[in-house]
This record gives structure tokens, C-alpha cells and sequence, in this order.
């Protein structure tokens, strides 16, 4: 059903905000700097205009963990702008939805299907509620470096193995831009009672965009955990979780309300708001050109010799069953660089902030605010460190992702008795902590994993080319907590 785009201009949070802040209401209540008096230095960092919208709830504002009135009314708007039954404001990013989708879906000891691949968030909601991962272990692409989606087949294994899960999650799309059949894995689901729930971290704007990837809720998905801040514009951390018409949305709410925050930051609710308004107006427009900026760039750069920047060429019908245009995902093992190379390169001497780089490939994240000489001067940064700093082609790891052999759920490995080792000692032992770069999240080890040779020669290399490295209660990652 088309959105209705009269309706669709208001913002009923971000008016009663502005409303609020031209009464002048003298504050005896928290945020304890008064709107900016008690933290001058603040006010001289964020602005006036922010510290005196930053503020608790109360009834002219409504309140998050129950609205009723302002709060309600945007999340309706939200619903309808991305086609869901309901949309929820989180204030605790994408990690705080992806895991009210599992606890929902889940209790302890049920089973859920997932890839291999997921966001630290998903393993970490297993960790919490204890249920059990079935995981599909995704195709590698090993010339690219990547892993890619669930192939339908793997997916109709896996529930025709595990009749009794719950529920079956999906990344759409991944970090690199993969899509897995989604629609089909859906039905799937469906077909055998089990809920199915997205990840659209990095999917917002296939809500919006034409000739795009299909989104969640066109797909008939039961809940999507979408990241308005990262291609949507709205604030860091701010993002939506939208409901299919067959999920008890108080249920929900209940859930949510476990771990979400009872002092939501309206700043990032109100650019939750704000935001919304601008990608049901000029949604489709805007990612029409970042669309098109992506498209060029990827053409731009596959000009240089030694890099590939990839595509819709890779579409298979299976393990990549769509891609995302607007990711530009750029291959550097040409120029016989490590993508985190090139990334500290472009960051140092180019002074261009990409989103991550991995053993392989350097992302950069194309989206609303970005503008095409942004794009000729990466594309210029690129020709210049593969002129100056080349280096013959090496062999790397084959992908951003090693097979694990799973000993225990994430739930028993983390809460058992446990021992720190060296982590040249550990080959053989399971894990009771992740290992993961960051960016982009996805664990190498989980807890529950048996170490091996393979994971620690990968977990030494991104260590060497320059990874941020998290998880472990070792901040070197020298040591690892393994089960007694």
C-alpha cells in the first residue's frame, strides 16, 4: 500500500520537543546540567539548541518505555512509512532490537536457525536467554574474501533437521551487501510455524530506494531490526523495530522493556522522528543518487589497476540471491594490500574515514549525505596508494570467516567454569568468550566453539595487519578464557 505522504509530514515527537523548548519551563527534574547551565563546557560542545531538548520524560513528552501520546503517534507514523503492523523507537542501536527479537521468539532451550555470520548482538542474546543456535554456515567467496548468504537448500535442512525451532533469522543484507533469498525463507518458515526475523542492520533504505533489494516487511517477515543511523540519518544509536501483523506488539513491548532504557535520550528520539519524515518524503529520490554515486564509484574504481569494487555481478540465485547497490565494497588484494591497509592508508594520509577494512576488501559507506566530489576524491585517494604503495599480490586468508565446530550453547560455555590461557595453549579447548574485529562484529570465535589452528593463524594475522580486535577479557587478545 503507497504511503501516504500528506500524513506522512508530520512529526509529532520532534513538534511537541520544539514546542516544549520555547516554554522555558524551569527544570527541577534531571538531566542534573539544566538545560546546558550546570556544564557551560557542554553547551560549548553540543550547542544550546541540543542540551535544551536533552531532557526527561514527562507527560507533554510522553514516555518511551509506555507512550501513550507524542511517542505513540510517531511510532505509528514510523509503521507506516515501512509497511509494518507496529514500529518501536530504540535508543540501544540495532543490538538492543536484534536481541528483542530473540527473546521473543525464544526462551531458554528453544532452538533458533541462524548463519554463522551474524552480528556479535544475535550470539550475545543467546548468551542471555539460553537458547540453542542452529547455525547454517554460509558460502564463502574465496577469491573475494567474503561470506556470503543462506542458500535456500541449507536453510530447508536445517528446519527439516530441527522441526521444533523457533524461529529462523536472516541478515538483510550483510555488511558486504549479500542478500539471501529472502522471501523464499520466509515462506519457509511460515510453512513450518517457525517466526521469521531480520536483521536490516544495514538495510533501511531498501524501505525507500527503487531497484533495490526487497526489505523485510515486503517480504512478510514477523519482526526486522532496522539501523535508522546508519544509512537512514537519523542519530547514533537511534533505531526502529518493526512488527509483522501476527506479533503480539504488547508482548513486545514487555520484552523490550526487560533491558531498554527507562531515560531514552530524546535527542535520539527525536531524530528518530525527524528522520522518518525525511525518507517517507524524499526517500525514494535520495537513494536514487546514493544508488547511482555507488554505481559510479564502483565503476570509477574498477578503472584503477589491481582493485575491484563489486556488484551485481555476483548474483546467483542462491548463495547471493540479490545484492545491495548502495555498498561499496572495493576487493584490494590486487595491489597486494590488506583492506585494513588500505583503510589506515586512507585514514593517514588521505584523511578520508572509511566504514571498516578486513583482511581482504575496505568498505565505504555510501548514503544521504554523501556527494559525488566525496566520491572522485576516494576514488583519487585509491589511485594513488596503489601507485605508491603496491606490493605483489599475496596469498591472505581465504575469507572473513572460518567454519566453527560448536562443543556447547553460548549460554553454557559463558556462565561455565572457565580458565584464562595463553593463546598459543588453546588449541583444542572451547572457547567461553568471542573474538571478533570491530568493525564489523561477526564473532571468529563464539563461546561454546572449539579453538583451532586455523582460528588462532586468523586471529594472529588481523591482529598483525592492524584489526580492531574485541571480546576477550585480555585487551591484547593474548590470552583466552577457555572451559575447564
Amino acid at each position: 500500500m503507497p504511503v501516504n505522504k500528506n500524513k506522512q509530514k508530520r512529526a509529532p515527537l520532534y513538534t511537541a520537543m520544539e514546542h516544549f523548548r520555547r516554554l522555558r519551563v524551569v527544570p527541577f527534574d534531571v538531566p542534573g546540567h539544566k538545560r546546558g547551565r550546570g556544564n557551560p563546557q557542554l553547551v560549548d560542545f553540543l550547542g544550546q539548541q541540543c542540551v535544551e531538548v536533552d531532557v526527561n520524560s514527562m507527560k507533554p513528552l510522553d514516555n518511551l518505555c509506555h507512550p501513550v501520546s507524542v511517542i505513540r503517534e510517531a511510532e505509528e507514523l514510523a509503521a507506516d512509512a515501512f509497511g509494518a503492523a507496529h514500529a518501536f523507537f530504540m535508543v540501544g542501536g540495532t543490538t538492543s532490537a536484534v536481541q528483542s527479537m530473540v527473546f521473543t521468539a525464544c526462551k531458554h532451550g528453544d532452538k533458533i536457525i541462524m548463519p554463522r555470520n551474524v552480528h556479535k548482538s544475535a550470539i550475545n542474546a543467546l548468551v542471555l536467554c539460553g537458547a540453542i543456535p542452529v547455525y547454517i554456515d554460509p558460502k564463502v567467496d574465496t577469491k573475494l574474501g567474503i561470506p556470503l548468504g543462506m542458500e535456500l537448500e541449507d536453510v530447508r535442512r536445517a528446519v527439516e533437521e530441527n522441526p521444533d525451532a523457533k524461529a529462523i533469522l536472516i541478515n538483510n543484507p550483510s555488511y558486504y551487501g549479500i542478500c539471501s533469498d529472502l522471501e523464499s525463507i520466509v515462506k519457509l518458515a511460515h510453512s513450518h510455524g517457525m517466526l521469521a526475523l531480520v536483521d536490516e542492520a544495514h538495510g533501511t533504505h531498501l524501505y525507500f530506494g527503487k531497484n533495490l533489494p526487497k526489505n523485510g516487511m515486503a517480504a512478510g517477515a514477523d519482526m526486522c531490526a532496522v539501523s535508522m543511523h546508519k544509512s537512514g540519518g537519523s542519530l547514533t544509536q537511534s533505531s526502529l523495530l518493526l512488527l509483522g501483523d501476527k506479533i503480539n506488539e504488547g508482548y513486545v513491548s514487555n520484552i523490550i522493556n526487560l533491558t531498554q532504557t527507562t531515560s531514552a535520550s530524546y535527542l535520539l528520539l527525536g531524530s528518530l522522528d525527524i528522520s522518518r519524515r525525511n525518507l517517507a518524503l524524499n526517500g525514494e529520490e535520495s537513494f536514487g543518487k546514493v544508488t547511482e554515486m555507488a554505481d559510479y564509484a564502483r565503476s570509477e574504481i574498477n578503472e584503477i589497476d589491481g582493485y575491484y569494487a563489486f556488484g551485481t555481478e555476483l548474483i546467483n540465485g542462491g548463495s547471493v540471491f540479490d545484492f545491495d547497490r548502495t555498498k561499496l565494497v572495493v576487493n584490494t588484494r590486487g595491489i597486494g594490500l590488506t583492506g585494513i591497509e588500505v583503510y589506515d592508508l586512507l585514514r593517514e594520509e588521505y584523511d578520508i574515514q572509511m566504514e571498516f577494512g578486513d583482511l581482504s576488501n575496505v568498505l565505504a559507506y555510501i548514503s544521504i549525505g554523501d556527494r559525488l566530489q566525496d566520491i572522485e576524491r576516494l576514488a583519487g585517494a585509491l589511485d594513488d596508494i596503489a601507485r605508491l604503495y603496491a606490493k605483489p599480490e599475496a596469498s591472505f586468508f581465504s575469507a572473513e570467516y572460518v567454519t566453527p565446530i560448536v562443543k556447547a550453547t553460548p549460554q553454557e560455555a559463558f556462565y561455565a567454569a572457565k580458565v584464562k590461557l595463553p593463546i598459543e595453549q588453546t588449541v583444542g579447548r572451547i572457547c567461553a568468550e568471542s573474538v571478533m574485529c570491530y568493525p564489523p562484529g561477526i564473532p571468529i570465535l563464539a563461546p561454546g566453539e572449539m579453538i583451532t589452528r586455523d582460528i588462532l593463524d586468523y586471529i594472529r594475522t588481523a591482529k598483525e595487519k592492524g584489526c580492531s580486535m574485541q571480546g576477550p577479557e585480555s585487551e591484547d587478545i593474548s590470552e583466552l578464557c577457555v572451559l575447564v
